[in-house]
C-alpha cells in the first residue's frame, strides 16, 4: 500500500494522520508496514483523505486520479 509514500509526500506525521482520521498512531504504523490489512471503510478513509483512488492506494495502478 502507498500509505507511507503519500503521507511523506505531503509532510504529514503518523500522529497527524491518525488524529485527522480518528485512529491511533499504532494502527497507521501497522498499515504502513503491512502488519495489518485495512478494511474497506479504512481504505475509503485513506483514499478520500489523500484524494486518490483506492486502486492507486493499493498499487493496482500508477494513476492517482480520484473518481467520485
Amino acid at each position: 500500500m502507498r500509505l507511507k509514500q503519500l503521507r511523506k509526500e505531503r509532510g504529514i506525521s503518523q500522529l497527524k494522520l491518525a488524529m485527522d482520521l480518528n485512529m491511533n498512531q499504532n494502527s497507521i504504523s501497522r498499515y504502513e508496514t503491512g502488519v495489518r490489512q485495512a478494511d474497506y471503510v479504512t481504505l475509503i478513509k485513506f483514499a478520500d483523505y489523500f484524494q486518490v483512488s483506492i486502486d492507486y492506494l493499493l498499487e493496482r495502478t500508477d494513476n492517482p486520479k480520484f473518481y467520485k
